[in-house]
């Protein structure tokens, strides 16, 4: 799917989840949209000669649900149909990079061409000290992020943080939510555009300050020459050799100069203006070859895999959201829960209610895989070292726990820790407190020391970066487990 249709489908992901209590959108709502999007996906299907797909299904869905939401709540509306980010970037920095290349020479030399011109040798050695470093950062191994802060891909992605007025609570929610899963699933695509942005500047700005070169040699005779206070004759002529070198090897109608030419062109001296069309030449190609080209070359890389990614957004439909849904269509293969039980034995009764959460919380085609129970104490690495963690066609990763045990960093909390680095999608949480209730009884503090025992797990979890999800395998409809990137957290009552 591409991004228009992503960022539709990721919307209405955000609003249902946040919509747990189905204010918003009524059970009706969404069975409606789905039972069209079915159909409406069936037609586009059989037009295109092709099978229905998940994304035909999702793309159909919620452009169902977004038109009956921006119905009743215009605002809401509004924000749909508008564009996200800070899309003016892409053209006025490009343009006032050209615009400021043509003026930083006409500052620096207003007139004459200095052959040591600060300007000219500032943008050359700058560019080649980014290849330099984009040559290193391309063999750095195991590199995550590049240059630009998570912040400002952020504002690129969604613009301002800013919510549309008089939205209900839980759409205002869903759409807060938004904001942060699309600007953690655009980065890439945000990464790609502003590359290519920043590449295609530096080439205006080069190419700013090679016209403006040429233009002010219109109507003005140039007067060339250098000086400096530290460098002789022969170390100018070696530096320019040096510089000019790549243009006066692929240019041969550039002329060389000596060092006797480079000693007379000493401010100070007698000056001839007759070889200024040959220093304009010079510099104005070496800046085509070191900079223009290369950054335009740059540029059109980045473009590319900015315009890929636009058209065929990354976005993982194995998440159980989207794996629920293409389950209602019979689109897909099945979703697999496996799920890790630590110091923890199921019976027949619990097993089953395992399986009634799964289809609940992935489809009614979701299946189970429960492994072998961990034992209490053994070393994760140990216990895990025959498991392929990564293992395809797992849709969640789960541990579980009982809530009647009390956390451990040092034993839940290692198991915890050693699966989320391996696994890429994850590490849902499942505590289950059927043990707890059944051994707490009717006691008087009964209430009480559940919230204790479900605020302790809960502070565990998030100390672990992730968020525990409370069930009752014995009573599996007690909680209703709403899915979005992951398993959520339902409120207990």
């Amino acid at each position: 799917m591409n991004e228009q249709v992503a960022r539709d489908v990721v919307l209405v992901r955000a609003i249902e989840s946040a919509d747990a209590k189905h204010e918003v959108l009524s059970d009706e709502d969404r069975k409606y949209a789905s039972r069209s999007a079915k159909e409406l996906a069936a037609w586009q299907a059989a037009d295109s000669k092709t099978a229905v797909t998940s994304h035909h299904f999702l793309q159909q869905r919620s452009e169902q649900i977004l038109k009956r939401l921006g119905e009743r709540t215009p605002a809401f509306g509004a924000f749909a149909r508008r564009k996200l980010g800070l899309s003016g970037i892409w053209l006025a920095l490009p343009f006032l990079a050209l615009v400021s290349g043509a003026a930083i020479d006409r500052i620096a030399d207003p007139h004459r061409v200095d052959l040591l011109s600060a300007p000219f040798l500032v943008i050359i050695g700058w560019n080649l000290l980014v290849y330099l470093f984009l040559l290193v950062w391309a063999l750095v191994p195991g590199k995550r992020h590049g240059w630009a802060g998570p912040n400002l891909l952020r504002r690129l992605s969604v613009g301002k943080a800013v919510l549309p007025r008089k939205l209900p609570g839980p759409l205002a929610n869903g759409v807060t939510a938004f904001m942060g899963d699309w600007a953690a699933l655009s980065e890439p695509l945000a990464r790609a555009r502003l590359s290519r942005t920043i590449h295609l500047a530096a080439a205006c700005f080069a190419l700013g300050a090679i016209a403006s070169l040429y233009a002010r040699g219109l109507l003005t005779q140039y007067v060339v020459g250098w000086e400096s206070t530290f460098l002789a004759g022969r170390d100018v002529h070696t530096l320019l050799s040096w510089l000019f070198m790549p243009s006066m090897s692929i240019f041969p109608f550039l002329q060389g100069f000596s060092l006797t030419e480079i000693e007379l062109l000493r401010f100070g001296r007698a000056v001839s203006t007759a070889s200024g069309e040959r220093w304009v030449h010079l510099y104005g190609a070496t800046l085509l070859l070191l900079v223009v080209l290369p950054r335009l070359l740059l540029a059109a890389v980045a473009a590319w895999r900015a315009r890929r990614l636009s058209r065929d957004f990354p976005l993982d439909l194995d998440q159980p959201y989207y794996r629920k849904l293409a389950d209602s269509i019979g689109a897909g293969s099945p979703a697999l829960l496996r799920v890790f039980p630590y110091s923890y034995t199921l019976d027949e009764a619990r097993d089953r209610g395992l399986w009634a959460i799964a289809a609940a919380a992935l489809g009614g085609q979701a299946r189970v895989q429960l492994r072998p129970a961990i034992s209490y104490g053994i070393d994760a690495k140990e216990a895990l070292q025959d498991t392929v963690l990564d293992e395809p066609g797992v849709t969640v990763t789960a541990v579980l726990f009982s809530l009647a045990a009390t956390p451990e960093n040092e034993n839940h909390g290692a198991i915890l820790d050693y699966l989320a680095k391996r696994v890429r999608r994850g590490v849902a949480v499942l505590v289950d407190e059927s043990a707890f209730i059944e051994r707490a009884g009717e006691k008087p503090d009964h209430a009480t020391r559940l919230a204790e025992r479900v605020a302790l797990w809960r502070q565990f979890c998030s100390f672990h970066g992730t968020s525990a999800t409370f069930v009752n395998l014995v009573q599996p409809d007690k909680y209703p487990v709403e899915l979005g990137a992951g398993l959520a957290l339902p409120e207990l009552r």
